[in-house]
């Protein structure tokens, strides 16, 4: 079995979720950055997870033009989606309105894997509103190790 995990990340949350997922799904696995790899041809895999970080508001744009034009062969694949972020209660309505329609109702698996904010991969500006705004002064993580458990065996099955 061959899965292909495509992921966009800002920060690098969502690389770090892709690894750990990676190694917790059995069979041939590719992990691609979608902002500086080349995404290989889908149809040669069996499974295929696409994971965006949240930043304000939105998915990955790479992540949502993926999806956008590969929809008729994600349809036919088994598919996972997971979402990273620091606001799980806005991540539940990103799932319907970020990715196309179809591709949520035909997803085997969709998680929120949890989010970090890691100061030091910050610019000035988003460290400056992170320390005003959300009161946050040092490195903060709230990763579901469990809720990537519970995607990796949805998608080994």
């Amino acid at each position: 079995m061959k899965t292909l995990i495509i992921y966009g990340t800002k920060h690098g949350s969502t690389e770090k979720c892709s690894n750990l997922l990676k190694a917790k799904l059995q069979g041939d696995i590719v992990v691609v950055n979608i902002k500086k790899d080349l995404v290989p041809d889908i149809n040669l895999f069996d499974n295929i997870i696409l994971g965006s970080s949240i930043y304000m508001g939105q998915i990955q744009k790479e992540i949502k033009n993926f999806c956008i034009q590969s929809l008729n062969v994600l349809k036919s694949k088994k598919v996972g989606i997971f979402i990273c972020g620091m606001n799980e209660k806005e991540v539940k309505t990103l799932f319907s309105n970020q990715f196309p329609e179809e591709l949520v109702t035909s997803a085997t698996a969709k998680e929120y894997f949890g989010g970090e904010f890691i100061l030091k991969n910050m610019n000035f500006l988003e460290r400056f509103i992170m320390k005003k705004v959300a009161k946050i002064d040092k490195d903060t993580s709230t990763l579901s190790e469990e809720n990537i458990n519970k995607f990796a065996q949805l998608i080994n099955t």
